[in-house]
């Protein structure tokens, strides 16, 4: 393996009933809170009430930012920076995905920050070195940014979307209750499984091929979410599967998968551009982009194709040759996508052919991976998605 140094300082609460944990957690940082959350589902089901009570009986104050949309804009960011400073909010509280927790990492990272946050660290990627604490209680398991210190926005009126990740937007700590997650709709359950999936690709489908405990793990969340997303699609209210979904896709992207690992990650830079410019859900994009990605590159990521042909999609060796096994593992994966009902074209989406040199434009080229892609490559893989 090559070196690395893995530190995450992410305390996760796990399980049933964790949420009541809050009030004893949330005390450390402070009595003045920032709650940020989404739209109207966290009323509808109740969790807004339970939440408000286990704060009031904590005698915190708590301000509110509400409405955060999904591939989250920056005037939402800006609010959020002046409740804080006016209200000198001592911990941010994330309530939902990863919208959410990254609009709040944005807004922990730029409080203290005195120029232009977007500019400076989202285009320019400077440095921070403080930041407001965070929280969060997870609603829908997807980009595991509830142990990570990534946030990705969208700016509007240019519709790009870029990423910054900085050790400080580690939330301090995490609730993961399962039970906040079964009221998901089943597109949603879809779209949150794919990220993950791409995740584990994107650290798994890299450099270097040693036989090494990365790929292994890697392996072993890939057949798991794959096995529990099947068992929650045939009952939603399972318990079980939906649980594992939760810890798979902080598992996915806390890290872990990166150890040793050089990582790709071009597929998400694609997709980035994609649903910045049209506005579709993350899952969504991924589905379409990463088959097709891991078709172009397919020849330089051969040996890793072939093997996750057999240990996570179960194909058989047989005679085939190592390229056979490779086209068989995109193809498991493509067939995979189309069985439960995730967009596999463009065209599914309702995104026009004509544009896709549009979005090659914007696609923030960082040439990692098997095969570093330029612009000719990312338009090719566009192509192919139509």
């Amino acid at each position: 393996m090559e070196n690395f140094i893995f530190q995450n300082p992410t305390k996760i609460l796990f399980g049933q009933g964790m949420l009541d944990q809050l009030p004893g957690e949330i005390r450390t940082y402070g009595q003045r809170i920032l709650m940020v959350y989404g739209q109207a589902s966290i009323k509808a089901t109740g969790l807004y009430d339970r939440i408000k009570g286990l704060l009031d009986s904590a005698d915190l104050q708590v301000w509110e930012l509400s409405g955060i949309s999904a591939n989250p804009r920056l005037d939402r960011v800006y609010e959020g920076i002046q409740i804080c400073r006016d209200q000198a909010i001592d911990l941010i509280l994330a309530v939902g995905g990863g919208s959410v927790i990254d609009t709040s990492k944005a807004i922990s990272a730029a409080v203290f920050h005195e120029g232009d946050f977007w500019q400076d660290l989202y285009l320019d990627g400077q440095s921070i070195d403080k930041s407001l604490p965070l929280a969060t209680i997870l609603t829908m398991p997807a980009t595991g940014s509830e142990m990570n210190g990534i946030s990705v926005l969208v700016e509007p009126q240019d519709k790009i979307k870029f990423s910054y990740n900085h050790p400080l937007l580690h939330p301090k700590f995490s609730i993961l209750e399962p039970d906040l997650t079964l009221t998901l709709p089943r597109e949603q359950v879809i779209y949150g499984a794919l990220d993950m999936m791409s995740h584990v690709f994107e650290q798994y489908f890299s450099p270097p091929d040693d036989d090494n405990l990365t790929d292994y793990l890697a392996e072993a969340i890939l057949r798991n979410i794959r096995i529990n997303l099947d068992r929650a699609l045939e009952d939603l209210s399972d318990y079980q599967s939906r649980s594992n979904l939760v810890w798979c896709a902080t598992m996915a992207y806390n890290g872990l998968l990166r150890n040793g690992k050089k990582g790709d990650f071009q597929a998400h830079r694609m997709e980035y551009a994609l649903s910045g410019t049209f506005d579709i859900p993350h899952g969504a994009g991924m589905a379409i982009l990463h088959p097709n990605l891991l078709f172009y590159i397919r020849k330089e990521a051969q040996a890793k194709l072939a093997r996750c042909a057999v240990n996570v999609w179960d194909v058989p060796k047989d005679n085939k040759t190592e390229a056979e096994l490779a086209l068989a593992c995109v193809k498991a994966i493509r067939d995979y996508f189309k069985a439960i009902g995730a967009p596999t074209r463009l065209a599914d989406m309702e995104i026009p052919a004509d544009r896709i040199e549009e979005v090659a434009a914007k696609v923030d080229l960082i040439r990692t991976g098997y095969r570093p892609l330029e612009y000719e490559d990312v338009l090719e893989i566009l192509r192919l998605s139509i």
